[in-house]
């Protein structure tokens, strides 16, 4: 049975309104266009019609700890006159030296003694990650306080649904990803594991975007998308 997550919804504040975002996309309308020989005139390219839209970025955080006992070979120097060793109830052999070694340290060199061990590791991750609406893992790019986000978020998200990028991305899907992440491969010879898994926090954050549909020289159309939060062309 698939496990049920609950994410809390938070909406960003935009700082452009629509006016000035027409402003930019009449100033960049051009660049969706040009070539390396050619780029055509303003009066050339033509915007059909701009959006609103709210797109959902969808963080992740958690934190997997995890102890097991695994086999390992820690070497130790001794004194060269030194030929064995005893630790543990096992006796210990030195290595033998390569014939170039003894040829030029002679008796002088230390000796080295191979230990089979277990060690006990302890191993402690935290980690978020952020996935576009497409489900792809990005780097999060905005800043979430008091300031930056609106105060009734689930109001805006319903005044225009259609308007509305949700993840494709399920939440469960995203948390696998997130352990996956933190959970490094193991050594193939350990005994004894003990981990786990702790979700954090599920949010998503949508941002405001305005898209701008355009057409060319030649019929091309194109798509122009303004971050309306960093005032960016995406």
């Amino acid at each position: 049975m698939t496990q049920k997550y609950d994410a809390k919804t938070v909406v960003l504040r935009k700082v452009v309104d629509e006016e000035e975002a027409s402003s930019i996309i009449e100033d960049k309308k051009t660049s969706l266009f040009k070539s390396l020989l050619t780029k055509p005139k303003k009066e050339d390219v033509h915007v059909d019609s701009i959006k609103l839209f709210h797109e959902c970025l969808l963080l992740v955080s958690g934190k997997y700890i995890a102890d097991y006992y695994r086999k390992a070979v820690h070497t130790i120097s001794v004194d060269s006159n030194v030929q064995e060793i005893s630790f543990g109830g096992g006796v210990f052999p030195i290595k033998e030296k390569s014939g170039f070694k003894r040829a030029f340290v002679g008796n002088r060199g230390k000796n080295k003694i191979d230990l089979a061990l277990e060690e006990h590791v302890f191993v402690e991750e935290e980690d978020e990650l952020a996935f576009d609406h497409n489900g792809i893992e990005v780097k999060f790019p905005f800043k979430i306080d008091s300031k930056t986000i609106e105060n009734y978020p689930d109001k805006i998200l319903t005044e225009n649904p259609d308007n509305v990028k949700n993840p494709q991305i399920t939440l469960a899907s995203a948390v696998d990803l997130l352990k996956e992440s933190l959970k490094k491969p193991l050594e193939s010879d350990i005994r004894k594991l003990n981990d786990e898994f702790t979700l954090k926090e599920i949010t998503q954050v949508y941002f405001p975007v305005y898209e701008a549909r355009l057409s060319g020289p030649k019929n091309k159309v194109g798509l122009l998308r303004l971050d309306a939060v960093r005032k960016k062309i995406l």
